[in-house]
């Protein structure tokens, strides 16, 4: 196991990339993304982003099955059902989702690298591990899930 794996809380990476974003627009106001309509564009992709974060998290409630991303050994059961079916990480892919939003209304291209830092930790140092104890917990059930669902979409 890596130091740093599991010890940033995902959150807290979702504030750090958006702080990230708006320093990289504010230094480097060009490259612009021009495109119609950042706002409206932005604001549904945070939307989305939103719904697809918390249906994730009701799925865990209604599962009965903790959503704590620092301890994925404590999970109870494995979520295949609702979003889960569509997306292994739903919370993380809303939260990426709404960072892509904010990167839109930013209308900076270089404040959108911070997307890039984040899927690449997430995928290394949250989302392995994560995988890893629950194969190591839930065995073939794990195992089956990871082959017919994919990590992100």
């Amino acid at each position: 196991m890596h130091s740093l794996e599991l010890r940033v809380p995902p959150l807290a990476l979702v504030v750090v990339a958006a702080a990230l974003m708006a320093l990289l627009a504010w230094l480097f106001p060009r490259p612009a993304l021009v495109f119609p309509a950042p706002y409206a564009l932005g604001g549904a992709l945070v939307g989305l982003g939103a719904v697809i974060a918390i249906a994730g998290v009701l799925a865990f409630r209604r599962a009965h099955t903790t959503f704590n991303p620092m301890k994925p050994g404590s999970s109870s059961s494995v979520v295949s059902t609702g979003v889960y079916r569509l997306t292994r990480n739903p919370m993380y892919l809303g939260f990426l989702l709404a960072l892509a939003g904010w990167g839109a209304m930013l209308g900076n291209l270089l404040g959108l690298l911070p997307l890039a830092a984040f899927v690449a930790w997430m995928n290394r140092f949250q989302i392995a591990p994560e995988e890893r104890a629950l194969r190591e917990k839930f065995g073939a059930d794990f195992e089956d899930y990871m082959h017919r669902v994919r990590r992100w979409v």
